[in-house]
């Protein structure tokens, strides 16, 4: 039940450190956007020190893109490590890539980013390509620029696609992507609900301070909680079809769906502004 991601520059060791105790429930180290092509092989070699040990809280690394000249020297350095909890990989348009990655990397949990119209259209091919691959999600900056959209309304669609595609291959729900204004929080906060009504989960950041945001988004309110509390108790008391007291049935999906209520009620309130 990850709800918040933070990026973090892999040629910033003292960043990485700091974000680490920032209340994130995962934090990604970027080797990509994030890091001049000057300071790739530094940010690499910080990031394998780092990912020698184990950490409290999950580290991801997003990887520079599979054709670049560095994306495999990434994979190479980092594969194996013990504290690298998954890779992010930028720019997949293809199952094939991923089946190469997981072939290479050995089972480490990959999560694709889908950053242009053929990444998008491929979504479901993509989130099929392998087990070893836990999740999609967009990269919405490039995703624009391919498409040339120019108003929020047009990312509705791959927005629901990749939400789609990932549901029907049996992944967790999509994380939004970053939000870039680190100092709008209630443009933010609005973003979230937008994302959550269309069926992500939870969202990465680029500040701490959008942290405490994201989670209030997504976790959800008591009267939200105490409703999904009635509906698996209903389901426990009477095997098979059941109504609620509202004339509602319980069916397979509801019932899934009320548990994943419950259990994002008890991780309790989101880290403090």
């Amino acid at each position: 039940m990850i709800l918040t991601w933070l990026y973090v520059p892999g040629d910033r060791p003292a960043v990485v450190t700091k974000a680490l105790s920032a209340g994130a429930d995962a934090v990604i180290v970027d080797l990509e956007d994030a890091v001049s092509a000057s300071r790739k092989e530094y940010a690499r070699a910080a990031t394998a020190e780092l990912l020698g040990a184990r950490h409290q809280v999950p580290v991801h690394v997003r990887v520079n893109a599979l054709d670049s000249p560095w994306g495999g020297a990434d994979l190479t350095a980092l594969g194996g490590l013990h504290g690298l909890a998954g890779l992010r990989l930028p720019k997949i348009s293809a199952p094939e890539q991923i089946v190469g990655v997981a072939e290479r990397t050995g089972g480490v949990a990959l999560y694709a980013l889908l950053e242009s119209a053929v990444g998008v259209e491929r979504a479901y091919e993509i989130a099929r390509a392998h087990p070893a691959l836990r999740g999609l999600s967009l990269g919405e900056a490039d995703l624009r620029a391919d498409l040339g959209i120019t108003a929020e309304a047009g990312l509705d669609w791959p927005r629901s696609r990749v939400v789609v595609a990932a549901r029907a291959a049996g992944l967790a729900p999509p994380a939004q992507s970053v939000f870039p204004d680190i100092r709008d929080l209630e443009a933010l906060a609005a973003s979230c609900a937008r994302g959550r009504s269309l069926g992500f989960l939870g969202r990465a950041a680029i500040h701490p301070r959008q942290l405490p945001v994201i989670a209030r988004a997504y976790l959800p309110g008591p009267e939200e909680v105490t409703a999904a509390e009635e509906i698996v108790a209903a389901a426990r008391r009477t095997p098979g079809a059941v109504a609620l007291a509202d004339g509602r049935f319980v069916d397979p999906a509801m019932l899934a769906g009320a548990e994943r209520v419950v259990a994002l009620g008890r991780r309790g309130a989101p880290v403090p502004s």
